[in-house]
């Protein structure tokens, strides 16, 4: 079989190159490895993320923690993810998507090992606070590696079903933590997430360099050699030739700056998904994390029951990215935020109007809450790689996530001082928030679906 011909005589430039040859190329079994090799670290982040919620409920009472300590334990890991994002946004720029992965899954699996043996709630915080630089780092830049190996056509789909390995290891956090805490103990829930410590050994061997980047870092032949081989396993896998390559963009090739961020084309665009980031991952960590302590120390659940509904919210969460990622490349991106942010606020003041007085009550409710925000909370993850030029994309999603990092630092503080004053008033906070931002959505996003990423972000 033959590979590819080249553009020995076309005016293209080599970014320009790799993308046409992208574009031509269907999804095969060499796109689904890649997605599973780099799922398996997205998974560990988000089980990681998530296993402070289901340790929380045994060590309140045994360590004695107060509401601010609880909400300072939350948010620490948030604090250390807001310094990864921005960290492990500039080395994914300047040295490479693969090896800044390979990094920060380290750090963090690590790390969960570090608190899997910590003595006190002093060590627990440190170990927590270092655990977040990883997982800070790992998500956003595999969503732009994985967005930068998409073609146009059907980016949304492709994605968006990679994503959902994200509220998968949240749903597996929860059964792991109704099954294994009350059983084994809290320390298990960071041994397991200790495991992705192995795959980052091998990472680095399993995965091509993004061509994209290599191309726009003036790596030709690195450049040439990853979409080759790209190709070749294409070739191979669908057992068809390729076909031929048309050019599909111009690019203008210049070095990155913040114009990227808040230049003419771009500064609408990073506002309003600052504001989806912020807004979305506010709602989510807020409440989710906060649930099963809040059905522990409020309504005097069980612990076993306290974390049964813990897990029942976040497979509603993981039903709601399941109909994003189907839907998505249908309907569009701004559609769908909107609708999303505009469904999380029903519920949430229908739950101030009604009353929080009674458990099932918060369950029903937050759980439908929960459903549209994690359509949110995966779908930016698409969304935010779309908006931004090769040269800058890494910057600018590590950037866009840091407002994440800072929302789940807040909302759990928040949560802890206004739980006092009844949890009718933190619902109905979180319910105008997610309003404004469903406004701000529908007026101001940019539709990119099925757009070239260099067309959308010149």
């Amino acid at each position: 079989m033959t590979t590819t011909p080249q553009f020995a005589d076309a005016p293209q430039s080599k970014i320009d190159n790799v993308v046409s040859r992208i574009e031509r190329l269907p999804i095969s079994p060499w796109h689904v490895k890649a997605r599973i090799v780099i799922g398996v670290a997205t998974f560990f982040d988000a089980f990681d993320a998530l296993a402070i919620a289901f340790v929380l409920p045994v060590l309140v009472p045994a360590w004695k923690l107060t509401p601010p300590e609880i909400g300072l334990m939350i948010s620490t890991g948030y604090l250390g993810q807001l310094f990864g994002a921005l960290l492990f946004g500039w080395l994914a720029q300047r040295y490479g998507y693969v090896k800044t992965l390979v990094l920060s899954t380290l750090l963090f699996s690590l790390m969960s090992l570090g608190c899997a043996f910590a003595w006190d709630y002093q060590s627990l915080l440190a170990f927590r606070t270092l655990q977040g630089i990883g997982l800070g780092g790992e998500v956003p830049i595999a969503a732009v590696y994985i967005s930068e190996i998409a073609r146009a056509k059907g980016r949304g789909r492709f994605v968006l079903l990679y994503e959902l390995i994200f509220p998968i290891g949240l749903v597996a956090a929860g059964i792991a933590g109704r099954w294994i805490v009350p059983n084994f103990g809290w320390h298990y829930m960071f041994l397991i997430g200790a495991v992705p410590a192995i795959l980052a050994l091998f990472m680095q061997r399993m995965l091509p360099e993004s061509p994209r980047w290599l191309a726009m870092r003036g790596r030709n032949d690195d450049a040439e050699a990853a979409i080759s081989y790209i190709e070749r396993q294409t070739e191979k896998a669908t057992g068809k030739p390729l076909p031929a390559v048309e050019p599909v963009v111009t690019t203008h090739e210049r070095p990155a700056s913040w114009s990227d961020l808040f230049g003419p084309i771009y500064l609408r665009r990073t506002l309003v998904v600052w504001l989806i980031w912020f807004a979305a991952y506010l709602i989510t960590y807020g409440l989710t994390v906060w649930l099963p302590t809040i059905y522990r120390t409020v309504f005097h659940l069980s612990l076993e029951q306290s974390l049964q509904y813990g897990l029942i919210t976040q497979v509603a969460g993981l039903c709601g990215t399941l109909v994003c990622a189907l839907s998505i490349d249908y309907f569009g991106r701004r559609p769908w935020f909107a609708l999303a942010f505009a469904g999380a606020a029903a519920a949430l003041c229908a739950l101030w109007f009604i009353g929080a007085d009674a458990p099932q009550r918060v369950l029903v409710f937050v759980s439908i809450a929960f459903f549209f925000s994690s359509v949110l909370s995966i779908g930016v993850y698409l969304y935010t790689p779309e908006l931004y030029p090769t040269r800058a994309r890494a910057m600018g999603v590590g950037t866009a996530t840091a407002w994440l990092r800072l929302a789940s630092m807040i909302g759990p503080t928040v949560v802890g001082m206004m739980i006092g004053g009844g949890l009718e008033n933190v619902f109905l906070a979180f319910g105008l928030i997610a309003a404004i931002a469903a406004a701000v959505t529908f007026a101001f996003a940019v539709e990119t679906k099925g757009r070239v990423l260099e067309d959308v972000s010149p």
